[in-house]
C-alpha cells in the first residue's frame, strides 16, 4: 500500500463527517432522525441574491476563469458592508481577499504564516479546524481555556504566564462558537495590545455577527489592529449561503498579500455568478436581518424548552446559530450522553467535547431546524415510539 503523509497521523476525520455517516445509515434503516447538531442554515438566500446569480449566467465573462482577488465590485461591496455595519474603513484594492468560505481562509492563513514548530494559541472550547489546520502545517497548538465564569473571554493573566516565545498566531472567534459569547470592544482592545506586545498575528473569525446579535464587532474597531490582525468573515450564516462557499479575509495589504500567495496556488478564482450573488447579499437592508432573527428567536425559545426538558442550564443572552447548554450534574461523558439521545430518541445533538476538553460537560443545540421539527423533538421525550412521528427528516452537512 501507498502510505499517507505523516501529517495525517496528527489529525482525525472531522467529527461531523464521520458522525453523519452513522446518522444517514439510521435514516436509510428507516429511523426518522432529527438533525439538531449541524449549523447549516435551512432557509434560502433572499430573492435578490438568487436573481443576481440567475441573471449573471448570460454575462459575457460569466464562465471564464476569474481573478484570484475576486471581482473589484465584490471587494467594493465587502468594504461598503464593513463601513456600514462595523464603522470600519478597509481598502478594497488591497486589504480584502474574497475566499471560497472562511474555512478555506483558516488553512490559507496557517500555510502563509506558520513554519514547522511554530506555536498557535487556540481557544478551548473552539472551532476544531483551528487545531487541524495548525497540525497539518506542522505547527503546535497551545490551547487557552475559556470559561463561563469569565464570559468565555480570554484570561489575559493566564495568557501572560505562558511561554509565548514561539507563538506566531492566536485564533479568536467572537461572537464565539460554540458558546455564543458576544465579546466586547474592551476585550478586543486587550487582544490587540497583547498581540502587539508579543508580535503575534491575531486572527478573529467573525461569521456570527448578525445572528441574534444587536452590536456588530470587528477587531478593526480597535486602533492599531491592522498592524497585527486579520479578520475572517462569511456569508454562510448571515445570508443563508453556506453551500455557496463565500467568505473573505481582511487586513493590511502586507498580510493580505501573504495569504494571496497561498490562495493563488490553490484555486483558479470564485465562480462569477456566486460573486454576483454575494454582492447582492452584502447590499441587503435591515429588513433582511430583522426577518432572519425573528425566525431564529422563535426557534431558540423552543430550544430553551428542549434544554429545560433535559435538565440543562444555559445563558439566554448569547448570539449565533446555537444554544450552548451545560448538562445536568452527574453526567460526565457528553459524547456518550448525546449518543444515548440519538439511539433512544433519534435526535442528533453535538457533544461539547467536539470543541475541546472545556466542552466536556456541555451540549450544543443548532437552530437550523424549523419550529415544527423542534416541537417534534420536544414531543419525543413524551412518547415511547419516536417512529410514530410523521415527518421527513433532512440531514445536512
Amino acid at each position: 500500500m501507498i502510505a499517507p503523509a505523516q501529517r495525517l497521523e496528527e489529525v482525525k476525520e472531522y467529527y461531523f463527517s464521520a458522525k453523519l455517516r452513522e446518522v444517514r445509515q439510521m435514516v436509510a434503516d428507516g429511523k426518522k432522525v432529527i438533525n439538531m447538531g449541524i449549523g447549516s442554515p435551512d432557509m434560502p438566500p433572499s430573492e435578490a441574491v438568487i436573481n443576481a446569480i440567475s441573471a449573471s449566467l448570460h454575462d459575457a465573462k460569466a464562465h471564464e476563469y476569474q481573478s484570484y482577488q475576486g471581482l473589484p465590485e465584490l471587494r467594493e461591496a465587502i468594504a461598503a458592508f464593513y463601513s456600514t455595519h462595523f464603522g470600519v474603513s478597509i481598502n478594497p484594492a488591497n486589504e480584502i481577499l474574497p475566499l471560497m468560505g472562511s474555512k478555506e481562509g483558516i488553512m490559507h492563513i496557517s500555510m502563509a504564516f506558520l513554519n514547522e514548530g511554530d506555536k498557535v494559541l487556540i481557544p478551548n472550547p473552539g472551532y476544531p479546524t483551528y487545531t487541524s489546520a495548525t497540525k497539518l502545517v506542522g505547527a503546535e497548538p497551545i490551547f487557552y481555556n475559556l470559561s463561563a465564569d469569565n464570559n468565555w473571554e480570554p484570561d489575559f493573566e493566564a495568557l501572560e504566564a505562558l511561554d509565548l516565545s514561539s507563538v506566531k498566531i492566536m485564533w479568536v472567534n467572537y461572537p464565539h462558537m460554540p458558546t455564543g459569547a458576544k465579546g466586547s470592544r474592551a476585550m478586543f482592545t486587550k487582544l490587540v495590545a497583547f498581540a502587539t506586545k508579543h508580535n503575534i498575528l491575531l486572527v478573529n473569525d467573525n461569521p456570527y455577527s448578525f445572528v441574534l446579535n444587536d452590536e456588530q464587532l470587528s477587531v478593526f474597531q480597535t486602533d492599531g489592529a491592522k498592524d497585527v490582525a486579520l479578520e475572517l468573515n462569511s456569508l454562510s450564516k448571515t445570508f443563508n449561503m453556506a453551500g455557496w462557499r463565500v467568505g473573505m479575509v481582511s487586513g493590511s495589504a502586507t498580510l493580505i498579500d501573504a495569504v494571496l500567495k497561498v490562495k493563488s496556488n490553490m484555486d483558479s478564482g470564485m465562480f462569477y455568478g456566486i460573486q454576483k450573488g454575494a454582492i447582492a447579499a452584502l447590499q441587503s437592508g435591515p429588513d433582511w436581518f430583522a426577518s432572519l432573527n425573528a425566525v431564529y428567536t422563535k426557534r431558540r425559545d423552543l430550544i430553551f424548552k428542549l434544554a429545560d426538558l433535559l435538565g440543562c442550564t444555559y445563558d439566554r443572552n448569547t448570539a449565533g446559530l446555537f444554544v450552548w447548554a451545560k448538562l445536568p450534574e452527574g453526567i460526565e461523558d457528553a459524547e456518550k450522553y448525546v449518543d444515548s439521545i440519538l439511539y433512544d430518541k433519534h435526535i442528533f445533538l453535538t457533544p461539547g467535547t467536539v470543541f475541546g476538553s472545556a466542552g466536556e460537560c456541555y451540549v450544543r443545540f443548532s437552530l437550523c431546524a424549523d419550529e415544527n421539527i423542534i416541537s417534534q423533538a420536544i414531543a419525543r421525550f413524551a412518547v415511547s415510539e419516536p417512529e410514530t412521528l410523521n415527518f421527513k427528516p433532512e440531514i445536512n452537512d
